[in-house]
């Protein structure tokens, strides 16, 4: 669990937004981590000739052709989204932690091909990023080292994924468990995905294996990894990382880095 006088992640409270007509927002935070936003409602504003000149500037030829390939206008706009944020967070982190500028377009994102991790977002670059979208926005996250970031537009939960969120009694009336108690159901959801996104492994791994145990003022959270995910995480533990989450414009949103 994380101790509670471990140094904040300062600021991440000031430096977020999510406005949907606010095209692209970058920030930086402690860490060192760069994230980046881009509106998704913006870009379905957009006619075909606008979206079309955006790719053209921002993707690779590779990219482009895989854009083609999408039919539904809904990932489509998800896709764009999506490789957007990832390469401004990275061309922002390149210009201020290693004093480099990149073109978007020469930023290329893959993924990892295949296990237990396949999906990952990858970049040619020595960096890690995150990405994960929600409704109106794609929001990235990019570091030295691994990042996982989830975003949950606020929203009545199923009830059987609400069931699984909802603490046991006896775990809400235990000392340290009232500011967990205390989540919305989303926030929850989106800090075990963020964990388990941080670890590459996404929902292969039972979100249950990541268990709540705190969550501070400053949106500071601690969690503690159950076996299966120790077993292919052995160094699966809070207290090596920085985690955070809180409920920002609407949506909530969960950090975890190192």
């Amino acid at each position: 669990m994380t101790s509670p006088g471990r140094v904040p992640a300062r600021g991440l409270d000031e430096i977020l937004a999510l406005d949907p007509s606010r095209p692209l927002y970058v920030s930086h935070a402690r860490g060192p981590l760069t994230i980046a936003v881009v509106s998704i409602a913006w870009l379905r504003g957009r006619d075909e000739a606008d979206r079309a000149a955006i790719g053209a500037r921002h993707l690779s030829d590779d990219e482009l052709d895989q854009a083609a390939q999408l039919h539904l206008r809904k990932r489509q706009l998800e896709w764009l989204a999506g490789r957007l944020a990832i390469k401004h967070s990275v061309c922002a982190y390149q210009r201020r932690h290693v004093g480099t500028s990149v073109r978007p377009r020469d930023i290329t994102v893959g993924a990892v091909p295949g296990g237990l991790r396949a999906g990952k977002p990858t970049v040619n670059a020595r960096v890690e990023v995150g990405l994960s979208h929600s409704a109106d926005f794609a929001v990235a996250a990019c570091g030295p080292r691994a990042v996982g970031i989830d975003l949950e537009r606020r929203r009545q939960m199923p009830p059987l994924l609400a069931e699984l969120l909802t603490l046991p009694p006896e775990a809400s009336a235990g000392p340290g468990f009232g500011s967990v108690g205390a989540m919305p159901l989303s926030l929850r959801w989106a800090c075990k995905e963020a964990v388990l996104k941080h670890f590459g492994f996404g929902l292969r791994i039972d979100s249950r294996e990541v268990q709540l145990t705190k969550w501070w003022p400053d949106g500071r959270f601690a969690w503690r990894a159950g076996p299966e995910l120790r077993r292919h995480a052995p160094a699966a533990d809070s207290t090596r990382l920085d985690s955070w989450a809180r409920d920002v414009d609407g949506y909530a949103l969960a950090l975890v880095w190192q």
